[in-house]
């Protein structure tokens, strides 16, 4: 009995420590994917494609372009779609 006892607390100490050990492992291998995922958004960000559109969605043009911002949209889809019922009934 008291061998067994003796024997206990390192027993449980070492399968404590394994179980822990196991557990870091998995949050170290989940963290190097996070890691690889954000490294190709950092590679995708900071290609010329990336930065070409990122720079249109801000409004830039390239040399030699023209700029043309359009209004009202949908307000000009009702008149087209108005205006061809109109001139089919016409008919």
């Amino acid at each position: 009995m008291l061998v067994g006892l003796l024997y206990y607390r390192p027993l449980h100490d070492f399968f404590q420590a394994r179980s822990e050990r196991a557990a870091r492992l998995g949050e170290v291998q989940q963290l190097q994917r996070e890691q690889a995922i954000l490294e190709q958004h950092v590679h995708q960000a900071s290609s010329l494609a990336a930065q070409a559109a990122e720079a249109r969605t801000l409004g830039y043009v390239r040399p030699g372009e023209h700029l043309y911002i359009v209004k009202d949209i949908p307000q000009w889809r009702r008149r087209q779609h108005g205006g061809s019922h109109a001139a089919s009934r016409g008919h």
